[in-house]
């Protein structure tokens, strides 16, 4: 999970960044106020090869609407709370490709 600072100045940012310090790609969910997260070895699965950051951005790029509609999706399966960041599986992402 992201600092609250960090957090914070993510939050006021639509767009999504990587995060070397946890080897991610980051982005908000600003309706929830909070980020989400997507680990390097997610994209792997993914992606089927071992894709650099740049890969990872642009992935999330063509699939945003996919990414987006997977943190929702898991905000309410698990009820997470408002404020509360999370991540996305490479399971998570998978399911709004094919919804």
């Amino acid at each position: 999970m992201l600092a609250e600072a960090d957090a914070t100045s993510a939050i006021a940012d639509t767009t999504a960044s990587w995060r070397a310090d946890i080897d991610a790609l980051s982005f908000p969910v600003v309706s929830h106020a909070a980020c989400c997260v997507v680990h390097r070895r997610a994209f792997r699965t993914l992606l089927r090869f071992e894709p650099t950051p740049a890969d990872c951005l642009r992935y999330f790029g063509e699939c945003e609407r996919a990414f987006r509609l997977a943190a929702r999706a898991k905000i309410a399966r698990r009820n997470i709370a408002a404020g509360t960041n999370l991540h996305l599986t490479s399971r998570d992402i998978a399911r709004s490709l094919t919804a």
